[in-house]
C-alpha cells in the first residue's frame, strides 16, 4: 500500500499517486485473483472457480491501466456464473470456461468493428470533447441532441454554434463552475481533474470499492422458473429480461444474456435518435421494442411485460425510474420472483447519485485521464483509454450481478435487485493499480476490423449483411453466441414469444 508520502512524491515527480490513503491496493492482483475475490464477494460456490482458467494474462491494450486484466475478468465472471446455472439446471459438474485475452480486449473496443453491408457508422459526437476553461479543462459529452443543445443554450449557444464560439464561451467559465451548473441544469459536462483532486471530493468517497452490489428484495420459493429446464442447448435458454438502456453499458449486459440463450427484449424510447455506430453494435441478439413510458397505454405493455420476467435491466439515474413507478420494490409487487438489475454512473448514494455521467465524463472526473495522460508523458493535459473501459466493464459486471442473483434465487429463493456504476468499476480498475511509466503503452491497438478479422463474423440482419465481433466467452460443451441479428428500433411486438 502505497503511503501518503509516496503519493505526494509521485504527484512532485509528475505522475499520479494511483491509490488514495487507505484505499484497498489491488496492484498485485492477477486476473484469476480478481474473478475469486469478487466471485466470493457475490457468495457464490466456492468450488466453481475450479471450471475457469486463464492461460493468457498481460497488458492487452496500449494504457497505463490494467484494460486487459478488467476485460478478461468481467467477462469471464459472466461466463462462469452462466455455466453455473446450465450446472444446476442440468445438474451436472460445471463445464470448463474459458476467455483469451485478445479476444476480450477487442471486445472491449465491440463498436468500432462491427459494420453493416460494408458501411461503418462515424461518432455522433459533433461538439463534445475537451475544453480548455478559464482554471482548467471541462468535457462535453453531445452524443443525444437533448445533451448538445442543453450544453449549448447553457452556454448562451444557439444550436448552430461551432467548436470555435464553444471554445470561446467555455474559457469564461471556471471548470467547477460550468460543472455544477451542467449538473443542476441536467447537461452532461464534467471537469477534468487530478487523482489528488478527486480524492478530496466529498462524491468520490461515498463510491463502492466493490463493483457489483446484491441486495433481497423480498423471501420467496427457491427454484427456476418451468421454462428453465434441462436439455438446453444454451445456459441461459428460456430466461425472460427486459432490458431499457441507450449507449454500451446496460446494451453490453443485454447483449451478453442474449449470448448465452435468454429471450431479451430490447425497451428503447422513441423520443431519442437512432445511434447507428452503437446500436448495431448492441442489438445483437435481442428483439427491439418502442416505449414512451409516460404515455398510459405504453407504460401498461411494459409492466406487462415485466409479470413474467426473470430479469429487468436498466441504465437510467438513481430515482429516473423510480418517480415512474418502476423501483425494484414497486415491481416485486407485480412480479415477486423478480430480478431488478440497475446500472448507473456515479453511484446510488452520496451528492453525487443523481446526475448523468458517461463513461468520458467518468474517466475525466475522477482523475483517470490526467494520470493516463502523465504515464503517456506527451505533455497533453488528458488522456482518454483506448477503449470505453468503464462501460464495458460494467456490461459485463451488471450481466455477472442479475446472473448471480438468478442463481440464487434458485438455490436460496426470493427476488433480487442488483446494482452496479461506472465510478464503481473505475475504482475497482484504479485499485488494481498502473502499469509504470509509459510501459503500458507498449502494445499494439485494434483499430479496424481487419486487425481482428479471426474474430469476426458475418450474417444477414435487418439492415442487411451484417459484420460483427464474436463473444469472446467459451464454454465446453455449450453454444455461446447470438440467434438474431440487429434490425431497426421498434421492429418487434411488446409479447414473450
Amino acid at each position: 500500500m502505497a503511503s501518503v508520502q509516496n503519493n505526494v512524491e509521485a504527484h512532485q515527480n509528475g505522475i499520479s499517486g494511483e491509490l488514495p490513503p487507505g484505499a484497498p491496493d489491488r496492484s498485485s492482483f492477477t486476473t484469476m485473483d480478481s474473478v475469486k475475490h469478487i466471485w466470493l464477494g457475490m457468495g457464490l460456490p466456492k468450488e466453481a472457480l475450479d471450471s475457469i482458467s486463464f492461460s493468457d494474462e498481460g497488458l492487452g491494450l496500449p494504457s497505463s491501466f490494467k484494460v486487459g486484466h478488467i476485460a478478461q475478468a468481467s467477462i469471464g465472471l459472466s461466463v462462469l456464473v452462466a455455466a453455473l446455472i446450465h450446472s444446476l439446471r442440468n445438474n451436472i459438474e460445471v463445464p470448463h470456461v474459458s476467455v483469451p485475452l485478445r479476444h476480450a480486449c477487442a471486445e472491449f473496443l465491440s463498436e468500432r468493428f462491427c459494420s453493416v453491408a460494408g458501411q461503418k457508422f462515424e461518432h455522433p459526437w459533433a461538439l463534445g470533447g475537451l475544453y480548455k476553461a478559464s482554471d482548467g479543462y471541462v468535457r462535453i459529452h453531445d452524443a443525444f441532441p437533448n445533451h448538445r443543445f442543453g450544453a449549448l443554450a447553457l452556454l448562451g449557444l444557439g444550436k448552430d454554434a461551432t467548436r470555435e464560439d464553444i471554445r470561446q464561451k467555455v474559457l469564461k467559465w471556471a471548470a467547477i463552475d460550468l460543472e455544477r451548473e451542467a449538473f443542476n441544469n441536467k447537461i452532461v459536462i464534467a471537469a477534468l481533474r487530478s487523482y489528488m483532486q478527486w480524492d478530496a471530493a466529498p462524491h468520490s468517497k461515498a463510491i463502492a470499492t466493490f463493483p457489483i452490489q446484491i441486495r433481497k428484495l423480498a423471501p420467496g420459493p427457491k427454484g427456476l422458473s418451468p421454462r428453465i429446464g434441462a436439455g438446453a442447448d444454451k445456459c441461459l435458454r428460456g430466461v425472460r429480461v427486459v432490458e431499457m438502456s441507450r449507449v454500451i453499458a446496460t446494451p453490453v449486459a443485454g447483449r451478453t444474456l442474449a449470448a448465452h440463450g435468454a429471450d431479451v427484449i430490447w425497451v428503447t424510447s422513441p423520443n431519442l435518435p437512432d445511434l447507428p455506430n452503437l446500436d448495431r453494435d448492441s442489438a445483437r441478439g435481442k428483439r427491439s421494442i418502442q416505449l414512451d413510458i409516460r404515455v398510459p397505454q405504453d407504460k401498461a405493455k411494459l409492466l406487462e411485460l415485466l409479470k413474467d420476467a426473470d430479469i429487468f435491466i436498466q441504465g437510467y439515474r438513481p430515482g429516473s425510474l423510480a418517480a415512474k413507478g418502476l423501483e425494484p420494490e414497486e415491481l416485486v409487487k407485480i412480479n415477486p420472483n423478480i430480478i431488478c438489475g440497475s446500472l448507473c454512473a456515479y453511484g446510488n448514494s452520496g451528492p453525487w447519485a443523481k446526475n448523468r455521467g458517461f463513461d468520458s465524463l467518468v474517466q475525466t472526473c475522477s482523475g483517470m485521464n490526467v494520470s493516463e495522460a502523465e504515464h503517456y508523458g506527451d505533455g497533453s493535459p488528458a488522456r482518454p483509454t483506448p477503449c470505453q473501459a468503464l462501460d464495458h466493464g460494467s456490461g459485463y459486471f451488471l450481466a455477472t450481478a442479475v446472473m448471480a442473483a438468478l442463481y440464487k434465487r434458485a438455490t436460496e429463493g426470493g427476488s433480487y435487485a442488483v446494482d452496479v456504476s461506472l465510478a464503481a468499476t473505475m475504482k475497482y480498475l484504479r485499485s488494481l493499480g498502473q502499469y509504470e511509466g509509459k510501459s503500458g503503452f507498449a502494445c499494439d491497438d485494434m483499430k479496424k476490423a481487419k486487425d481482428v478479422e479471426e474474430l469476426m463474423a458475418r450474417s444477414i440482419s435487418g439492415f442487411g449483411e451484417y459484420h460483427y465481433l464474436t463473444h469472446s466467452a467459451q464454454i465446453d460443451g455449450v453454444k455461446v453466441g447470438w440467434d438474431r441479428m440487429p434490425v431497426p428500433l421498434g421492429s418487434d411486438e411488446a409479447v414473450w414469444i
